[in-house]
């Protein structure tokens, strides 16, 4: 783990990044019951670790999934990125280009390891973990599954504020910039997403049953539930996987959702979101029967 070389990191991401996605895929094709032909798009995306081809082109060889398969690599979202992954799987199905879409989300905390006596880089180096999320997102609903609707989407970015929360390259290495002002930025821009989501479909943040929220830390745990007026208990699967496994960024939410799937949270208004380098937030409304 603390070999940290450029040459070191790049390989345990070209060993492990490739490893996790496609064993994230197929637990997720697993669950959807649905072979991997029946894929038409396949969106992954990591900050991790760069790779060209990126790692659409493994995931594809080594799930089998079909030549035609539209395939997209989103790379630079941080944490932020699920979100963003799903809205462009969204479309995907919207648009009538897709039909089936496999979203994946792999990051090699790891891979982007760095030490020097920075605070902020020293809580990245305790923080981060290595993860990988995916989902099979589809324009019919399974009958066999709990049915999941996309329904509202919302977003903003700050450039601004970019300094705040960002990778630098330095000596041919990820260095995180993490700094205090992250908490508090998380939790007002998280409230700006909600509210503006919310808003176009007649809602308040009280018709909200289950909150599917990446953690970042545990101070930013604690700005959420002070911002957003809500319990401990509310984000209670987000501090329970940042406990088990840290914060594996982009992947985190997809931990967060099949925590609250497999605890059978109560049917509604499920909200979720996503924030990180930019600084950019993101949100989605999902009815969850």
């Amino acid at each position: 783990m603390f070999n940290i070389d450029p040459d070191t990191l790049h390989r345990r991401f070209l060993d492990n990044a490739p490893t996790l996605g496609t064993e994230a895929g197929q637990a997720a094709l697993e669950d959807a019951g649905i072979d991997a032909d029946a894929i038409d798009g396949l969106v992954v995306s990591t900050c991790t670790g760069y790779l060209c081809p990126g790692l659409t082109s493994y995931i594809v060889e080594r799930l089998g999934l079909r030549a035609d398969v539209q395939a997209f690599d989103l790379v630079g979202q941080g944490c932020a990125a699920a979100l963003p992954n799903w809205r462009l799987a969204e479309a995907l199905l919207s648009a009538d280009f897709c039909h089936n879409v496999l979203s994946i989300c792999v990051e090699v905390s790891s891979a982007a390891m760095y030490l020097d006596n920075d605070p902020g880089v020293l809580i990245s180096a305790c923080l981060f973990g290595d993860g990988a999320g995916a989902a099979v997102l589809s324009r019919q609903t399974n009958p066999l599954r709990r049915s999941i609707e996309w329904k509202e989407y919302a977003s903003l970015v700050n450039p601004a504020e970019r300094n705040a929360l960002l990778f630098q390259m330095r000596g041919g290495m990820l260095r995180n910039v993490l700094t205090r002002t992250v908490p508090g930025l998380a939790a007002d821009y998280a409230e700006q997403v909600l509210h503006k989501a919310l808003s176009e479909i007649g809602l308040v943040p009280e018709d909200v049953s289950t909150w599917i929220m990446h953690a970042g830390g545990r101070d930013v745990l604690i700005a959420l539930q002070n911002r957003l007026k809500i319990s401990a208990e509310d984000l209670r699967y987000s501090a329970t996987m940042l406990h088990l496994h840290g914060n594996m960024s982009s992947a985190f939410v997809y931990f967060v959702l099949q925590a609250a799937l497999n605890d059978n949270a109560k049917p509604g208004w499920w909200w979720m979101s996503s924030f990180g380098a930019g600084f950019n937030c993101h949100g989605a409304l999902l009815k969850v029967a």
